[in-house]
């Protein structure tokens, strides 16, 4: 049972939050690979059961060099009913990371607190990364644990050191009987900031510790997630089913392609990337949303629709800086049209997004959905496509 330690020789410990898909298939198995026993933290009772009841998992690479990694040395716990035991296991980990979702981080919170408060003064500091895709997501956990220690934290600030991340892995949707095994793709990017750790790393093979980890990020939002969501936006409108399928439309492909090369423009111009270097990537970014043997929906991807319009996030946030720098966004606001038509049943801020087209009008839906102010040069432009849309 893995719930107890089966692997002699491991001695540092990770604790990981989030035990779905790319906790398992991503950032579970690197640590994994850098030697710690990994405590995967959840709050979905079935999966922590069933990674209690499991000494190894697979994860499975899909497509060209693809192979299979066999997990163990891992154990679980429910945040939600052992709570104790997880703080008791924070206080003697040496590296604490997430996969929940950004909006989640605020959630987990108390319980590093709760960590930090029980973890020796003499330990060394518990190095904490948060491994979503938003920027600063570490930040923002960061702030969060501050919040909920309030006065405490000047003595608890010494226990923890905090380091921003970008990654990047496609983890598909995973088929209904697939057990804890987890199908990834063969590419894989980890950048963390190594400043924070004073020259300390963690053990993590295959991540790359830079000085400056803000344009990593962009780069990797504002060509993989940006690329990524306009495939799902253009491919449903298209009534096409399959990641893959949607960019082996030439229609979707040119729209995309656009797309990105707008966000790589912005790159360019504000970080400095040679933009040979950019078309390489961008080229590499596509031929693995093609991956056949990923078997990715344009309703998986385009899933939280508003969350993706909104003012920071991959359409939005690089178009806006785009008009700000004088430079074309004429690609980016035609995905964000597209992503106005995701209507899923299933996806409660898809039923909100039509929701809102249907009873604001479109100054009022612009201002609230992507946060974009009258005055912003971009605004008119995403106005007058919102009010079209409207009009049918």
């Amino acid at each position: 049972m893995s719930d107890v330690s089966t692997t002699s020789g491991v001695s540092k410990k990770a604790v990981h939050f989030g035990a779905g898909n790319i906790g398992r298939g991503f950032v579970g198995l690197l640590l994994h690979n850098g030697g710690y026993e990994v405590l995967f933290s959840d709050v979905a009772a079935p999966l922590v059961d069933a990674l209690k009841a499991a000494s190894s998992y697979t994860v499975h690479e899909v497509g060209e060099g693809g192979v299979d990694h066999e997990v163990t040395a891992f154990r679980a716990v429910n945040s939600a009913e052992e709570p104790d035991r997880l703080a008791d296991e924070l206080a003697t980990a040496e590296v604490a990371t997430t996969a929940v979702g950004p909006t989640v981080l605020k959630f987990i919170a108390p319980n590093l607190v709760e960590g930090l408060r029980r973890r020796s003064v003499d330990a060394a500091p518990l190095k904490v990364m948060a491994c979503e895709n938003a920027i600063g997501a570490t930040d923002t956990l960061r702030e969060a644990i501050v919040a909920a220690a309030g006065e405490e934290w000047a003595s608890l600030e010494g226990k923890a050191v905090f380091a921003n991340t970008a990654v990047d892995r496609i983890v598909p949707g995973q088929p209904a009987d697939g057990g804890i095994d987890v199908t990834v793709e063969p590419f894989f990017e980890w950048a963390i900031e190594q400043g924070p750790f004073g020259g300390d790393l963690p053990t993590i093979p295959g991540a790359h510790f830079v000085d400056e980890l803000g344009p990593y990020i962009e780069r990797k939002l504002f060509t993989v997630n940006t690329g990524h969501a306009a495939t799902a936006y253009f491919g449903a409108h298209a009534g096409i089913e399959k990641i893959s399928d949607a960019l082996a439309s030439p229609a979707v492909e040119t729209a995309v392609t656009a797309a990105v090369e707008e966000t790589s423009a912005l790159l360019a111009a504000k970080h400095g990337f040679d933009p040979a270097d950019l078309a390489e990537y961008r080229a590499r970014i596509l031929d693995r949303f093609r991956n056949p043997a990923l078997p990715d929906t344009v309703q998986r991807v385009g899933r939280q629709p508003l969350r993706k319009l909104s003012r920071h996030e991959r359409f939005v946030g690089p178009a806006a800086e785009a008009a700000e720098r004088g430079l074309s966004s004429s690609a980016l606001v035609a995905a964000m049209g597209a992503a106005l038509y995701f209507d899923e049943a299933g996806d409660e801020q898809a039923v909100e997004l039509q929701e809102l087209l249907s009873s604001m009008n479109a100054d009022a839906f612009t201002e609230h959905v992507t946060g974009l102010e009258p005055e912003h040069p971009l605004y008119v432009s995403v106005r007058d496509l919102v009010a079209a849309h409207q009009r049918g």
